[in-house]
């Protein structure tokens, strides 16, 4: 049975638990609100009860030949998906050969990925935009797929788990039983990676999809504008067109996506946690 002292800290707990949801939910919730209330009504004031111009606000956000939002959507779905896909195998892939190969220059190559983390975006944007226009990728998706195979925030986070989660006796093994390198990664070494992917995939998923100062630099086309281009481009319109709901219902629209791919993704992060809890 449980003490008095336990059952406190246990309300305690859920007491605390649900403030934290609260103030999670909150600005989600008022969101919405405002995506259902007319640029009229969101000028009047904050309201916590829905308006009734959620379909209006709707329709003129899908209306709008100027901004395509459902092309919006679709870039954005595809340079994040690709990104997600590619940032978390070549990574896993990168740290597993750091993690299970011993040779000369090891250090050196772990040493010399993470000074790459420490360098920010911004600083080699001039080059890497002259180095994609002579490539002929400027205004394309490409730009904002393929440098997802270097990230070496994400191969430190595989590494780290690697090195908590993965014995390399278990490699020496398959090599035993004459699994090749590839097959003994793809088929042995992901699926315990699972959580790890799926943490990593979500984070870069949203990142990607929130992207907004390499896809300005490199994107032209309006019909290969990801979305937070298009946000950005309606809230900088002028005074006359200005419209408060349609830009919250944009902001909808733009947020599902990442609610979606965490709920598909949400299981393989409490399966990891619950494995790590009984791992020996």
């Amino acid at each position: 049975m449980k003490t008095k002292s336990g059952k406190s800290r246990s309300v305690f707990a859920h007491i605390v638990l649900i403030i934290l949801a609260f103030m999670c939910l909150f600005f989600f919730y008022i969101l919405i609100v405002n995506a259902t209330r007319s640029h009229a009504e969101l000028q009047r004031g904050f309201s916590a009860l829905p308006g009734s111009s959620f379909v209006a606000n709707l329709q003129s956000v899908l209306n709008d030949p100027a901004i395509p939002i459902l092309r919006g959507v679709l870039n954005s779905l595809i340079v994040s998906g690709c990104c997600a896909l590619i940032v978390t195998y070549f990574s896993a892939v990168t740290a597993y050969g750091i993690y299970v190969y011993d040779f000369k220059l090891k250090k050196a190559a772990f040493t010399f990925i993470m000074m790459i983390l420490v360098m920010p975006t911004q600083v080699t944007a001039l080059g890497f935009l002259r180095l994609i226009t002579s490539m002929g990728m400027d205004d394309s998706l490409l730009p904002l797929i393929l440098p997802s195979i270097a990230s070496p925030a994400v191969f430190y986070f595989m590494h780290s788990y690697m090195q908590s989660s993965l014995p390399k006796e278990l490699v020496e093994a398959a090599r035993i039983d004459g699994s090749s390198e590839i097959g003994t990664f793809n088929r042995i070494v992901m699926p315990l990676l699972k959580p790890a992917i799926a943490v990593q995939a979500i984070f870069t998923f949203v990142g990607s999809w929130n992207n907004y100062f390499v896809p300005a630099l490199v994107i032209t086309s309006k019909n290969k504008q990801t979305l937070p281009i298009m946000i950005a481009t309606l809230r900088g319109a002028d005074y006359m067109n200005f419209d408060m709901g349609k830009i919250y219902m944009m902001i909808t629209i733009a947020i599902v996506p990442i609610i979606l791919v965490y709920l598909l993704l949400s299981k393989f992060i409490v399966e990891g946690v619950a494995l790590g809890g009984v791992k020996e």
